[in-house]
């Protein structure tokens, strides 16, 4: 597998990506629980270099979020927010969480096949994304998990399968130990257990290194100017570089365009960083010794855990430790060939598994 180079981010610089990170960086914005963001430090975007995409500037009769589709849109409320949904058919609730840079859009092709399998699936866009809330503060993955739990709750379901990606399944993984009764069963993929995450950023230096973008993140204000300049171009350089070899048709100039435009919604770029944010500055905090604690208790629930082998982002034996934190059935499987978004690259293959997997009445460990 080959592990990118911190300098394939490039040096810092308006529209380049989001460099190395010092120790006198990290005391710049206080995070969840500091000031509100600054409206200056997220400005719109430029129009130097327009959107290219087929599908034109309005990206169908929803604008960049609501998309049309076989799906419904609405909102709900839950933890004190408002939360956007995109959801089809009946049957146990499926929740789509999605990860970074990306929004609920990203489950396009698991919501059809969901409910033609007869589940309830629905995907909600995090705090701070697509068009959920974007509030100045809760962002920590123990606020942002209930933001999950609450949706669950204000669905009128009394628990749920769910389906997380990147930061979506760091948050499905803390949501399962936070709040089990509401989680019938876990599926996380391209991110491995909060502690195991933790570990090996702090411990192995190829994925501190795959994961520099995460250590750029704690500047103050650079990476949302930099993620929203030139038309939001450095969301499509990330989807680019992060996917794997085994396909060619992602991402293509439309899916890309997408993205592009979400992120450039005002305060989005400021809200996507920010739990990235928490999980660096508080390795050392009360608040972040206190959650890693929290996350020793095991998950109780039949995990399935999904990987690309060729994830650049997120390396394959930093997720594959996972399994020690659960104390139920559990299935890892690898995507030969995929990248960072197996359920993208390889749509038909994911749902495929997702839904074998959530139909079998006793998986295997």
């Amino acid at each position: 597998m080959t592990v990118p180079d911190s300098s394939a981010f490039g040096p810092l610089g308006p529209g380049d990506a989001f460099g190395p990170v010092g120790p006198d960086d990290l005391t710049g914005h206080a995070g969840p629980g500091g000031p509100p963001a600054d409206p200056s430090a997220t400005p719109p975007p430029r129009a130097s270099v327009p959107f290219t995409g087929p599908l034109g500037p309005a990206a169908g009769s929803g604008g960049p979020v609501r998309l049309d589709g076989p799906w419904t849109h609405r909102d709900v409320a839950a933890n004190g927010a408002r939360f956007h949904i995109a959801e089809m058919g009946e049957g146990p609730l499926v929740l789509l969480l999605h990860g970074f840079p990306q929004f609920w859009w990203t489950w396009r092709h698991q919501l059809p096949a969901l409910a033609e399998a007869g589940f309830r699936a629905v995907a909600m866009d995090l705090r701070g994304v697509g068009g959920s809330d974007r509030t100045p503060r809760g962002y920590d993955p123990a606020n942002l998990a209930l933001d999950i739990t609450g949706v669950i709750r204000s669905l009128g379901e009394p628990d749920a399968a769910l389906v997380g990606h990147d930061m979506g399944g760091y948050l499905a993984w803390t949501a399962a130990v936070m709040r089990p009764k509401l989680v019938r069963r876990l599926v996380v993929s391209s991110m491995p257990h909060p502690r195991r995450w933790r570990s090996s950023m702090l411990s192995d230096f190829a994925q501190s290194r795959a994961g520099s973008y995460i250590w750029g993140f704690q500047r103050p204000w650079v990476p949302e100017r930099q993620l929203v300049a030139d038309d939001a171009a450095l969301v499509g350089r990330l989807i680019h570089d992060w996917a794997g070899p085994r396909t060619s048709d992602f991402p293509d100039d439309a899916t890309v365009d997408v993205y592009r435009r979400a992120m450039s919604i005002p305060s989005t770029a400021h809200c996507s960083v920010e739990p990235y944010r928490w999980m660096v500055r508080s390795l050392a905090r009360p608040d972040g010794i206190q959650f890693n604690r929290r996350m020793k208790r095991p998950v109780r629930v039949p995990t399935l855990h999904l990987h690309g082998s060729f994830d650049p982002a997120v390396r394959t034996r930093s997720s594959a430790g996972s399994g020690e934190y659960v104390e139920a059935p559990y299935r890892w499987r690898l995507f030969d060939g995929l990248g960072h978004f197996p359920h993208e690259e390889d749509p038909a293959g994911f749902s495929a598994e997702l839904i074998s997997w959530l139909k079998d009445s006793e998986p295997d460990r």
